[in-house]
């Protein structure tokens, strides 16, 4: 749910904040106000559009900032690991979003950058905005098999998911055919090359790592007399000069005064033996050296010769011997694939056959299940219709015929799905998007908000003026309808309509001051009273009588009432 909205120097508001609770919440106050100010707020949290006409003016930004409680377990936190955030322990998920005056926008979730594109996939988690004339996702005939896998996934999610497998391993098989297909005539002309490429790496019969050694092999064999004789001056130096025989004979005289101080001259005798078993060890080991030097002139023209060829061989088909290999074993199998072309062509092509074959099986599976769920989907709306007095309303979820002997198939299965409804006895079913009644389309989509927030799990359901061209008893049964659904969401509302606001369990009343050549939106969170007073006001018009506020107490009271029945 919304703890907080802060909102700072966005439009005529200089800064706000509402804290929210669970329920219904509604926000009422007079044309112009600024109430929909608020829904572009949480229009710019949940990722939409920004404009610097947004920047209040004289204002070098604006800012808004809202903290979110949700359950661990809910969807938008894998989109929040996903980017590398990690969520608070406390579930808790602030947004903040910055516009400045020349127009550039940042966002930040629990503190870190995002772009708008992952602010917006976050937002589509949090925040569902719907006004009377904007196509929510509902509305969008695309998006209505999505909808109806969710409110069937226990049935239908199943048999989805053995479907994709079936399908992604059949889209692999009809890749290999067509590459296979597209690239024969041009592999047949590389034959000849890859032929010649093979056998002239093959040829050289190549190790691993073989330049590496030959290069340090020559490196040994060039300078070996130079090593020899440096090795040798080195050997003399330390065995047959005054080397180790100076320091034998330092040990010696060491030794004959060590007897008389040994406190402080016998570690001393120890390091110096210790020193001259090292320089005779080292000595032994230049010795030995010495005597593996090879003067080899056939070896090292060898090595030369090797060298050249595997250089000649790296400026075609790598930067070393490695690359040289794997080059070679990839147009082997590009000559396997050209020479057995028909056989493997005709094998893949069994192989998508039957692939295919399964596809079907599961897309018409999977049909099956829509089909089944479609019904009792159907059925809850015209349910939830009658409760908003669109009685005789039919509703419809159509499988569209596929032209042609094989139907399309996609990764969502081979369906064409849309919802077709007919608000009026006589009338066709037809889209959903093309109601003309706007009263009709508030009901049908509180009709299937009712029915979705139990399955989409978004945490706030936002209706900007819903409710507009309704009255009487439709409005009460909105109102009804909203109080309810905020069951199972966080629900604000726009509204103008006294039926719809009695019913709220926050009231927020939005009004404008001006303050010498400045205006003010504030926001107050009404108590009973000032409920009863704005509600006097949407009833009676600019004056508000006794009379009004006696009837507006009276509705403010049936309405707890109602509220509490419905629990």
């Amino acid at each position: 749910m919304l703890l907080e909205l802060s909102i700072r120097h966005l439009a005529v508001i200089e800064h706000v904040e509402l804290h929210c609770k669970r329920g219904f919440h509604v926000l009422t106050g007079e044309t112009g106000a600024g109430k929909s100010i608020i829904i572009d707020a949480l229009s710019l949290i949940a990722g939409g559009r920004s404009s610097t006409d947004l920047v209040r003016y004289g204002s070098d930004k604006a800012a808004i900032e809202a903290l979110f409680q949700i359950a661990s377990d809910h969807p938008v936190w894998g989109v929040v690991e996903r980017i590398g955030i990690e969520p608070g322990e406390d579930e808790h998920l602030i947004i903040r979003r910055e516009i400045t005056a020349a127009g550039k926008s940042t966002s930040r979730v629990n503190g870190h950058l995002v772009n708008l594109a992952t602010l917006k996939e976050i937002g589509e988690w949090l925040v569902n905005i719907h006004g009377q004339h904007e196509h929510q996702s509902l509305f969008k005939i695309e998006e209505h098999i999505r909808w109806l896998d969710l409110f069937g996934e226990s049935r239908i999610l199943p048999v989805k998911r053995e479907y994709q497998q079936a399908f992604d391993a059949y889209q692999a098989v009809r890749r290999q055919v067509r590459e296979l297909q597209e690239t024969s005539k041009q592999a047949l002309q590389m034959l000849d090359l890859y032929r010649f490429q093979v056998e002239e790496i093959r040829s050289a019969k190549l190790k691993a790592g073989e330049d590496e050694a030959l290069g340090d092999e020559k490196r040994k064999l060039a300078n070996a007399e130079r090593l020899y004789q440096n090795a040798s001056d080195a050997y003399d130096l330390l065995y047959g000069g005054k080397g180790l025989d100076a320091v034998s004979k330092a040990v010696q005289k060491l030794q004959d005064i060590a007897q008389l101080d040994t406190a402080k001259l016998g570690p001393l005798v120890e390091q110096v033996q210790s020193a001259f078993y090292q320089l005779e060890d080292a000595a032994y080991q230049v010795r030995d050296y010495r005597e593996e030097i090879e003067f080899d002139p056939v070896r090292l023209d060898f090595i030369e010769q090797r060298l050249d060829t595997i250089s000649s061989l790296r400026r075609k088909y790598g930067e070393n011997v490695a690359e040289i290999l794997a080059h070679a074993d990839k147009i082997e199998r590009e000559l396997d694939l050209i020479e057995n072309k028909d056989e493997k062509l005709q094998q893949l092509q069994k192989e998508e056959a039957k692939a295919r074959e399964t596809v079907d099986r599961l897309a018409d599976k999977l049909t099956v299940e829509r089909m089944a769920v479609a019904e009792e989907l159907a059925g809850e709306i015209v349910s939830e219709l009658r409760g908003l007095h669109m009685e005789r309303t039919q509703f419809k979820v159509n499988f569209a015929p596929h032209e042609g002997e094989r139907r399309k198939l996609t990764r969502e299965g081979g369906d064409l799905v849309e919802f077709l409804i007919s608000a009026n006895p006589g009338e066709p079913l037809r889209s959903l998007s093309k109601i003309a009644s706007g009263g009709e389309i508030s009901r049908v989509m509180l009709a299937l908000k009712s029915i979705f927030a139990r399955v989409d799990r978004i945490p706030v359901l936002v209706f900007d003026e819903v409710d507009t061209g309704v009255s009487g008893r439709a409005a009460q049964a909105i109102a009804e309808k909203m109080s309810k659904l905020a069951d199972a969401c966080q629900v604000f509302s726009i509204t103008h309509l006294p039926q719809v606001a009695c019913m709220a369990d926050v009231h927020y009343l939005i009004h404008k001051r001006v303050d010498g050549n400045r205006t003010y939106t504030n926001i107050d969170d009404l108590n009973e009273t000032g409920r009863i007073h704005e509600l006097a006001r949407m009833l009676g018009g600019v004056e508000v009588t006794d009379k009004t506020l006696q009837h507006a107490q009276e509705m403010l009271g049936l309405a707890n009432d109602k509220k509490a029945r419905m629990v």
